[in-house]
């Protein structure tokens, strides 16, 4: 039987810098937040589901070997540094447009509207899967909390773990924003939150554009 013992420091290592990464703000984290505050609970928890879905669709193809391919293939990131971009743009258009409703009605009427969960849970999916630096940052967290040689049950144990702090973490940011007392406040400042939103939003496709990874 498998004993997680001897490699409980370098995974105790790795799944924190995986809370700090996930909890820290980012396009997922404020995706959740925004969808919690004006959609409610099982909206946020739908797109939570889908960017934990793309995290654990990376954490595999990392643990399988996709550093090596990504350096065969390097060509292939600047494509989904692309189109990660243009998802982002796509993102800051729809709240720039939800921000330039100023009629109060109609303010009311799109926050009670729900997204279907399906559309929400490909949203948070897209969100994470056309992200390149999701990619980077499983290379790191697997270099530090799989050894080279270490056996199948210590990636499944890393893998396992990151996957219910990933749950806690995005789950919990839905619960707490889809308390009645933060909609009540999104609802008087809905312009100036979807405005914000915007502004972060083509920030973030921007600064992928130009990055270097």
């Amino acid at each position: 039987m498998f004993d997680p013992t001897p490699y409980l420091p370098q995974l105790l290592i790795a799944w924190t810098a995986y809370l700090i990464a996930t909890a820290s703000p980012g396009p997922a984290i404020l995706a959740i937040i925004t969808t919690s505050v004006s959609e409610g609970r099982k909206a946020g928890l739908a797109l939570a589901l889908g960017v934990l879905t793309g995290s654990y669709t990376w954490a595999m193809l990392t643990a399988s070997g996709l550093s090596a391919l990504i350096r065969a293939y390097g060509h292939a990131i600047i494509v989904l540094k692309i189109a990660g971009a243009c998802y982002l743009f796509w993102l800051a258009y729809n709240a720039l447009r939800a921000a330039m409703r100023s009629d109060r009605n109609e303010i009311v009427a799109v926050a009670k509207a729900q997204t279907s969960l399906k559309r929400l849970y490909l949203k948070g999916l897209g969100i994470h899967l056309t992200n390149p630096k999701a990619i980077f940052s499983w290379i790191m967290l697997v270099s530090l909390g799989m050894p080279e040689g270490a056996p199948v049950g210590v990636t499944a144990t890393f893998i396992g773990g990151c996957m219910i702090l990933g749950l806690i973490t995005f789950c919990g940011f839905a619960i707490v924003f889809s308390l009645s007392p933060v909609h009540r406040a999104y609802l008087k400042s809905k312009r100036l939150i979807e405005s914000l939103m915007a502004g972060f939003f083509a920030f973030a496709g921007l600064k992928l554009l130009t990055s270097r990874l």
